[in-house]
């Protein structure tokens, strides 16, 4: 079959995409920025990239209309966009229009559990998506989900962040609201299955695990798996609008994600069994508990092979963020060190590879730490938000409070954009280079376009700053996993 992917480059899309490989089918997959969009090699013979922007319907006329089925998995759920409600709705239309010239027989949509009464802005917004997407010649499949758990997922991280940080948590009335978690793989196991299902076709599903569980049992039960004692304290004075500033700053998501989560979750989310997919595809899906220690093995393996802040709607770059692949040549503000060192450079290389999340920043990490924290309470991403990998890096990936523009091994070149709240805009770059005597030199550029007065104050206020950390970082990059340092070779350069 061929398969229109939507969303191919989110958490559950890049998940989905090499079932369907595998599954022996040919997939497009569209996406806005197809340069942000690093495709696994082993999949290159079987998946075609197409451009597109769902809110732009003009950009949608040259895709392929020679479809089986289609897959709609776009949300805005934790975008900057306020208005999302109507943009949702928007893109579904858009698509749908496209969807009516194509010979498509099957659309699946990935909603959400919406039983309950006076729904959140969110859930009545994926609600008005299936009542669009249901006007397409293509019968359409629904499949309403709660609480999704994996490795990398939002609702994991949040709950993951919320027990390893917090012995005693002082928590909102909704940590009593019910949900019916269900695991990623379980997910899976049901969008590869309704495909071309006609049993499936004009249905719409709840489904969940066995599991019908309060906030506050899923917190508890996360930190069971994690042998950690927590005290759970709920009061009735946080507001929506507190509890989502305490969400935002206790855990690594953003505040618009924050925002989302914390309207969303004062609804119950328990699945209807008159909606119930069981008739139609037996399947016994994970309990929650196993569901939470299969997330942890993946993690702890290396294994993570998405997580929510992949998607670009996550952080609070330009979309056109892969205009700044090469650093600007002119009207910048530079710190630039290089060191030559004679080890291995892949084991150089590798250091790098490792930078930020549980490695660090290789000097004062307490004062990375403090700029996160700035980051934070300011608006912006902050320094939680981690890394996928602590080994790995590709293009698109976020790592920490920056995102990762270039990650070319072969060429041995890394760098970075800030997704920081700037008065200007900031690289990072790493690369390695060879000298004539069979040494090798590490460069590493801080780069930064100021924007007016107030940016130039901003990067000279940190120029006593810079000595001591990049220094100090490239010093500690190059010697980190040796037992005996080597000596500086390069003096600094500006």
């Amino acid at each position: 079959m061929k398969i229109l992917l939507t969303g191919a480059n989110g958490y559950i899309g890049q998940r989905l995409l090499p079932l369907l490989v595998e599954a022996g089918h040919e997939v497009v997959c569209l996406v806005r920025d197809p340069r942000r969009f690093e495709l696994p090699e082993r999949l290159r013979t079987r998946v075609t990239v197409a451009q597109g922007d769902l809110l732009k319907p003009d950009s949608l006329r040259d895709l392929p209309t020679d479809l089986d089925a289609a897959y709609y998995l776009v949300h805005s759920m934790s975008g900057n966009n306020k208005n999302f409600f109507h943009s949702e709705q928007q893109s579904a239309r858009h698509f749908g229009q496209y969807l009516d010239t194509t010979t498509a027989r099957q659309v699946t949509y990935l909603s959400g559990i919406a039983n309950d009464h006076d729904l959140s802005t969110h859930l009545r917004s994926r609600k008005a998506v299936e009542e669009v997407l249901g006007n397409c010649k293509a019968a359409l499949t629904v499949l309403r989900a709660s609480i999704i758990i994996g490795s990398g997922s939002a609702s994991f991280e949040i709950i993951r962040d919320l027990v390893e940080k917090l012995p005693v948590m002082v928590t909102p009335r909704w940590l009593n609201s019910r949900c019916q978690p269900i695991g990623i793989r379980d997910v899976m196991h049901y969008l590869t299955h309704v495909l071309d299902n006609e049993a499936c076709f004009n249905r719409s599903f709840d489904i969940g695990g066995p599991d019908v569980l309060t906030y506050r049992e899923m917190l508890l039960k996360l930190a069971a798996v994690r042998e950690y004692r927590r005290y759970i304290v709920t009061v009735p004075v946080l507001t929506p609008r507190l509890s989502s500033w305490w969400l935002f700053l206790v855990t690594r998501t953003t505040f618009s994600l924050a925002q989302s989560l914390v309207e969303s979750l004062r609804n119950d989310t328990v699945a209807d069994p008159k909606r119930s997919i069981a008739e139609v595809l037996p399947h016994k899906c994970m309990t929650y508990y196993a569901a939470v220690e299969l997330a942890f093995q993946r993690i702890e393996q290396n294994e993570v092979v998405s997580s929510w802040s992949d998607a670009l709607s996550s952080g609070v770059m330009p979309r056109n963020y892969m205009d700044h692949i090469q650093i600007p040549q002119f009207g910048l503000l530079t710190d630039r060190q290089t060191l030559r060192f004679t080890r291995p450079p892949q084991e150089v290389l590798q250091n790098v590879w490792s930078i930020g999340g549980e490695r660090g920043w290789y000097k004062v990490d307490w004062l990375w730490r403090v700029r996160g924290l700035m980051d934070k309470v300011a608006g912006g991403v902050g320094l939680r938000r981690g890394r996928r990998s602590p080994t790995s890096l590709r293009a698109g990936d976020p790592l920490d409070f920056w995102r990762v523009l270039v990650a070319d091994r072969k060429s041995c070149r890394l760098l970075l954009y800030a997704e920081m709240k700037l008065p200007g805009e900031a690289w990072l770059q790493f690369r390695i280079l060879p000298n004539d005597d069979g040494s090798h030199t590490l460069e590493q550029l801080a780069a930064f376009r100021p924007y007016g007065l107030a940016g130039r104050l901003y990067w000279y206020s940190l120029v006593p700053f810079h000595f001591i950390i990049f220094r100090g970082m490239i010093e500690n990059i190059v010697q980190y996993g040796e037992s005996t340092p080597f000596p500086q070779l390069a003096a600094p350069a500006s």
